[in-house]
């Protein structure tokens, strides 16, 4: 029985790896990019966590220093598999960044003065700004189905203050987990009475 059960975990163990090296290895424009493609990995087709978790995966890559992909996939892999899957999840996702990188400093000069690669990367630009409105669409539409005005006021309240007032996301990001935390406070305080 505790065979089976080390098999099991060495399956899930390879499987992460697997995903979050593909992940990695695939994903061009920065963090947010990489949130539809653990979306549409981690939720829809292996549902190792649902929407929600995804949220809240999200908001605590962000909000932690650091990569969101390499945050996220410690998040995923602690959940799935203890420390032994945070440390599968970071190897698999600083692996091809590491090598990518590693061949592009050796060439730099090459790539640098490369007319295909300066328009192929301004092409993956646009790209990149496409599927950022995608994971911004898609997750606002999850906290706007939810139908709960608070949350949805806070959305509206954090996208005005960064996008028309211009004030930094540091600020906001504490300020939105604050909230969070008094609204917790105040719903466990009703369960109470």
């Amino acid at each position: 029985m505790e065979k089976k059960g080390k098999e099991a975990k060495a399956k899930v163990l390879w499987k992460l790896f697997i995903s979050t090296l593909y992940l990695s290895a695939f994903t061009f424009g920065g963090g947010y990019v990489i949130v539809t493609l653990m979306k549409k990995k981690f939720v829809d087709d292996l549902h190792w966590i649902d929407e929600k978790e995804m949220l809240d995966l999200v908001a605590i890559a962000q909000s932690s220093p650091g990569a969101i992909a390499v945050n996220g996939a410690i998040v995923v892999g602690y959940k799935l598999a203890g420390i032994a899957g945070v440390l599968v999840s970071i190897l698999g996702t600083m692996l091809p960044p590491f090598v990518i990188i590693s061949v592009i400093s050796a060439f730099y000069q090459a790539f640098r003065s490369n007319f295909f690669i300066s328009q192929m990367l301004e092409g993956m630009q646009a790209g990149v700004g496409a599927v950022i409105a995608s994971v911004t669409y898609e997750m606002g539409a999850g906290i706007v189905k939810e139908k709960d005005a608070v949350s949805v006021g806070i959305m509206i309240g954090a996208f005005i203050v960064s996008c028309i007032f211009g004030v930094n996301v540091v600020f906001i990001i504490l300020v939105c987990g604050l909230l969070g935390v008094i609204r917790t406070l105040f719903a466990k305080r009703r369960e109470m009475k």
